[in-house]
């Protein structure tokens, strides 16, 4: 199957990869020279446009930072043409990026209304999720549409879900971004705390580990350093999720809450935390670094 793949950054890059050791013939572009020149080495071909790229594509797999970009790129901007206007065929159009659900179904009306399937296909699982192919895809749109997208979702994922109709997808990427973020603050918080009284952090996060407070972010994502080797708290915080995305997704919750009338003082407080976190000259690292927040003043 041929696809095109817009958008290579920490996630997309690995994505594209795994699309090619599933065998399809994947079309690359982003704005980053050495994004594309990776993904040639892997055995994709470049395209100079994303227009181009799309040229003769049974699937379009799109992956970029945030729905200002998704809507330039479906619906085009003053400096760059509509992609659904430039399409030679009809194309499967799948998006895996994290956008606010309006975002989404605006794009997939005018989808619909140029006779296009369009998906709005979220991921979870992080940069080590896409490497390994393990990553979750919540979808969004039609029965038909996720059906034709299934056998791709499944080359970069384990887990595929149907969430329901258009815009669906990123409701649930939503809610499950803002239990992230307050689950590692919350961790951060409790980890802090208890060094701070006197405890070994690789101790107290077994304890915890095996008791009630066990959750994603302290059993498998660890935000100590030194305490889980492969996380990136042991890499000075570099690679993973950053806190600036973390922090753009923290912000989608309370947009939708607010537009839904929603409680959400624990969402709150966590897109707080990390706001600040990501204003202290944090935001490329690692989102885990919200402990870094607790230890202001120790390192």
């Amino acid at each position: 199957m041929q696809i095109a793949f817009i958008g290579l950054g920490n996630m997309g890059g690995p994505m594209a990869t795994n699309l090619l050791k599933a065998g399809h013939q994947v079309v690359v572009f982003d704005l980053v020279e050495s994004a594309i020149q990776t993904l040639e080495a892997a055995g994709a071909r470049r395209a100079p446009s994303a227009a181009e790229a799309a040229q003769g594509a049974e699937v379009v797999v799109s992956m970029l930072p945030a729905g200002v970009h998704v809507r330039g790129l479906y619906l085009g901007r003053e400096d760059q043409p509509s992609l659904l206007d430039a399409l030679d065929g009809k194309p499967l159009l799948i998006d895996a990026s994290t956008i606010a659900p309006e975002d989404a179904r605006l794009v997939a009306e005018a989808a619909r209304e140029r006779g296009l399937e369009y998906l709005d296909a979220p991921v979870s699982g992080g940069v080590g999720g896409a490497r390994a192919g393990t990553l979750t895809f919540i979808v969004g749109g039609s029965e038909a549409g996720f059906a034709q997208a299934r056998p791709v979702l499944e080359a970069m994922g384990k887990n595929v879900f149907h969430a329901g109709e258009s815009g669906a997808g990123q409701v649930a990427k939503i809610c499950n971004n803002m239990l992230l973020g307050i689950l590692m603050s919350g961790t951060a918080e409790a980890l802090s705390l208890g060094v701070k009284n006197g405890l070994d952090p690789t101790v107290l996060s077994e304890i915890m580990k095996q008791s009630s407070g066990g959750n994603w972010a302290l059993n498998v994502y660890n935000p100590w350093p030194g305490v889980m080797e492969n996380a990136p708290a042991s890499n000075d915080y570099q690679g993973g999720f950053l806190v600036d995305l973390m922090t753009k997704d923290l912000g989608l919750a309370w947009e939708m809450a607010l537009e839904s009338r929603a409680a959400v003082p624990m969402g709150s407080q966590a897109r707080n935390l990390f706001v600040q976190h990501a204003a202290q000259g944090s935001g490329r690292l690692d989102f885990s670094s919200i402990q870094r927040f607790y230890r202001a003043g120790e390192e």
